[in-house]
């Protein structure tokens, strides 16, 4: 840590006058394309402020760091390599309507995720805080977390249309992104993207034959999919996930479903995959692949970590292994300074081509609290069968405001403090994530 830590107003006098949102665009230019009553100047949301304090107390840089990792980030495009775009607050009304109508679970939880994914596109207020959110980020493209997790390909298209809605009715807020081109362009005119992922590979689950069971992979990739998971937490005809306590591996059809993604281009992900399961798509994977959002268990060990075996694995197919933003992975302090640990890890042992940071949080929405109370007779369910995970060890209370997706320069600042390069810090901020998704298009 450099000496002559800058105070907390020093940091949003230094912050106000950097070009944080630099994507380029001004808040007339905002202003202009958004009605009143919402002000769109991020200093101005408390929420957002508070997690940049958060970080500040822990990092205590000193304005000579803190203003050249602005400036760095201002500069950089900065691709989050997994992750969800500013959640919108829900409406609690048209909940809670459809509470008292009986709706069943299912509807109810459509209706809680489209408000949260889509709901910037029709309430002003909402949009204003959508457009506040990335602006603060200087997050240029989000590989979005687009498809809810497991195979049914109806049940993975519905996040995948929610997400293409909204790069469709805000196209001068988001764009949806088909290629590292379009990523390109979007921050050459100050605008963000969404690049989007998919929570599982889509199968129909007749068995007729390994062909007529892959179809549906080209089919989402023309829907814009660049990036699938092999499992989630439990096994599946591809393997078994990380929360499985086997961990068989891959299975034979495993090994045909990584080559097709390889042969359409779509990107093998592994960050809820068992650990053999992930060894083995890496020696199966033809093309760069992927732990997106995931941990280091050299330093915490939990099962949703990966190890270094299992790193070196990915890192030797020419992929990156993506640092996420939840405390209960991270272990140790929990917050900002544990993430960089992490990286610290996978950039000292592989090398800083392979390592990038995929938060695995979003930013909500300040009203979201106030819809919440609105609900009320909400039926109860049964633990969902994603969340049966195995118990894990819990690290200690943690500042998780530090680790705030908005907090993303202060990511920027915090590499600047352990001293790595300018181009080192492109790499690891959005650099490599592109690298890998050019390669999966070559």
């Amino acid at each position: 840590m450099t000496a002559n830590p800058i105070t907390r107003r020093g940091f949003l006098a230094t912050s106000a006058g950097l070009s944080l949102a630099a994507a380029g665009r001004t808040l007339a230019a905002e202003t202009a394309r958004t009605d009143p009553p919402a002000k769109l100047d991020w200093r101005e949301n408390s929420v957002i402020q508070e997690a940049r304090e958060a970080a500040l107390d822990i990092l205590k840089p000193s304005r000579t760091d803190l203003e050249h990792g602005l400036e760095l980030h201002a500069d950089s495009l900065v691709f989050d390599g997994y992750g969800f775009s500013p959640r919108a607050a829900v409406d609690g009304d048209r909940i809670q309507a459809a509470v008292e109508a009986h709706a069943s679970p299912i509807e109810l939880q459509d209706l809680r995720e489209d408000g949260s994914m889509t709901r910037c596109v029709t309430d002003l207020m909402e949009r204003a805080e959508y457009e506040q959110a990335w602006g603060a980020s200087g997050v240029t493209c989000v590989f979005q977390n687009a498809g809810e997790e497991g195979q049914d390909p109806m049940r993975l298209i519905k996040r995948l249309a929610r997400f293409t809605y909204v790069t469709d009715m805000m196209p001068d807020v988001v764009a949806k992104a088909a290629t590292p081109d379009d990523i390109v362009a979007a921050r050459k005119r100050g605008k963000h993207c969404l690049y989007f992922s998919g929570n599982g590979v889509p199968l129909r689950q007749h068995w007729v034959s390994v062909p007529d069971e892959l179809r549906y992979v080209r089919v989402f990739f023309q829907l814009g999919i660049r990036m699938m998971h092999l499992t989630y937490q439990r096994r599946n005809m591809i393997g078994d996930g990380c929360g499985e306590s086997s961990d068989a591996g891959l299975s034979d059809f495993g090994r045909e479903v990584v080559a097709e993604l390889n042969r359409q281009g779509v990107i093998v992900d592994v960050s809820h995959s068992g650990w053999k399961t992930s060894l083995d798509a890496a020696r199966a994977s033809n093309r760069p692949m992927v732990a997106s959002h995931t941990t280091c268990t050299a330093l915490w060990n939990h099962y949703r970590g990966k190890p270094d075996e299992v790193i070196r694995a990915i890192c030797d197919t020419g992929g990156h292994v993506g640092i996420c933003c939840v405390p209960r992975y991270l272990g140790g302090s929990g917050d900002i300074s544990a993430l960089l640990d992490h990286i610290d890890h996978v950039a000292k042992r592989f090398g800083t081509d392979h390592i990038s940071i995929g938060t695995d949080v979003a930013y909500q929405s300040r009203n979201a609290a106030v819809e919440q109370k609105k609900i009320s007779g909400m039926p109860r369910t049964r633990e969902q069968w994603r969340m049966l995970w195995p118990d894990a060890p819990s690290p200690p209370q943690s500042n998780s405001k530090s680790l705030s997706w908005t907090n993303w320069p202060l990511f920027t600042v915090g590499l600047v403090q352990r001293g790595y390069s300018d181009d080192d810090i492109r790499k690891i901020v959005g650099g490599n994530v592109m690298r890998v998704a050019r390669a999966a298009l070559a």
